[in-house]
């Protein structure tokens, strides 16, 4: 907790209390579900929590803004952006269905009602959002393809609505072909050696209906 509170001092106690209980409850269902590797729950603050966040670091989010994260997986980066964001709708989808009933347990457990969590193709949603995330699911032009018209066409945030997506490694040539994304280094914001690496990617996309 001390690392989450180090780079956002201004958590509620509401919001610790949640971040405090969220190691306890993915530690129990893992243990039933396997959601995430056995190293990595051990360091579920830093490589899943604090790096869900880091999206927080580049946008902040308008309250009754939508946002799809999308192959959420065990609920990264949902879960934590929705502690993070109460008043802000977030709707998680993935298509392994046992992922999703951890997300619904957790989210019960935390007792957070800001979130929506399905077991569907992202395909297959036919909503609108401000602002879709993930967690390199894929290369980036295979993930446009998944979410196209999935973006809202008013935008109110300072970013133009679009995507916003964590990505680790060289990006040089996947994002060759868009070249109005902004890449983010996450050694820019974060001082651990995890993030050495990382970034967070945003896209502008425009709506099409």
């Amino acid at each position: 907790m001390e690392i989450l509170l180090k780079y956002f001092p201004d958590l509620t106690e509401v919001q610790i209390t949640q971040f405090k209980k969220l190691q306890e409850l993915y530690k129990d269902w893992n243990l039933k579900i396997n959601v995430v590797s056995r190293k990595d729950i051990d360091e579920l603050y830093v490589r899943h929590v604090l790096h869900s966040l880091a999206i927080a670091k580049v946008l902040t989010f308008m309250p009754n803004s939508k946002v799809l994260d999308v192959g959420t997986g065990g609920g990264f980066p949902g879960i934590p952006l929705a502690i993070l964001f109460p008043e802000v709708k977030f709707h998680l989808v993935d298509s392994i269905g046992k992922k999703i009933k951890v997300v619904n347990e957790v989210v019960d457990g935390l007792e957070i009602t800001n979130v929506t969590a399905i077991n569907a193709r992202v395909e297959t949603v036919d909503e609108q959002y401000d602002f879709i995330v993930s967690r390199a699911v894929a290369q980036m032009d295979t993930f446009l393809h998944w979410v196209k018209n999935k973006v809202a066409k008013k935008s109110k945030h300072e970013l133009k609505n679009g995507i916003l997506y964590l990505k680790g490694g060289d990006l040089r040539e996947e994002l060759k072909q868009f070249p109005k994304a902004t890449i983010y280094p996450l050694p820019d914001i974060f001082e651990e050696d995890f993030f050495e690496t990382k970034t967070v990617v945003h896209l502008p996309l425009k709506y099409k209906p």
